[in-house]
């Protein structure tokens, strides 16, 4: 895997996604001098959740259905209620969550984002952490639960909520570099 300053980064989110979810890692892995991308279902800005109403609306460099996985090193899928539970029903979202899968890329989920990899067929047989209130579906989707502020298991991420950021995005950083993808769970 490259080193993170030559690294191609696509976050996918919709609508309703958790404001710092998604800005705190696109900032911090553009700090860092990675290329990060926005995907959105149209390929069109979308607006965030902040706390208990509408956030900032983020900028998308493309659609979701013109984007291959093959382009990217890693994907991040922040949280917030709407947004996974949108994408989860966008079958274009929910290959490109497969097709990082399959080709052993990074995927990291925070919050309620790993629904997605519930939903992509990713979390069985894994040892995951996320919000609270999806443990259960992880559980139920065949995943090891843990309370714990990031997990990494085979290159994919999760993290439990906006202040597990810091914790997350490093991660991420450290997951991008390592290439391993065979490794235990940390």
């Amino acid at each position: 895997m490259p080193a993170i300053n030559d690294a191609r980064i696509l976050i996918m989110a919709t609508h309703g996604f958790e404001q710092s979810e998604l800005e705190a890692p696109r900032q911090k892995l553009r700090s860092t001098g990675a290329t990060v991308d926005l995907a959105t279902p149209d390929g069109e800005d979308i607006r965030g959740w902040k706390t208990d109403h509408w956030g900032d609306q983020a900028h998308a460099d493309r659609a979701i259905a013109d984007t291959e996985a093959g382009d990217y090193d890693a994907l991040v899928l922040p949280g917030g209620q709407i947004n996974p539970d949108l994408l989860r029903l966008d079958a274009d979202a929910v290959q490109l969550v497969r097709d990082f899968a399959d080709s052993g890329k990074v995927v990291a989920a925070i919050c309620h984002g790993p629904w997605m990899l519930v939903e992509a067929g990713v979390a069985e047989g894994r040892r995951m952490t996320s919000y609270p209130s999806i443990r259960t579906d992880l559980k139920n989707a065949g995943a090891e639960v843990v309370d714990a502020p990031v997990v990494a298991d085979g290159g994919v991420v999760t993290s439990r909520n906006p202040g597990d950021l810091e914790d997350f995005v490093q991660k991420i950083i450290d997951e991008v570099q390592s290439g391993d993808r065979a490794g235990a769970a940390s």
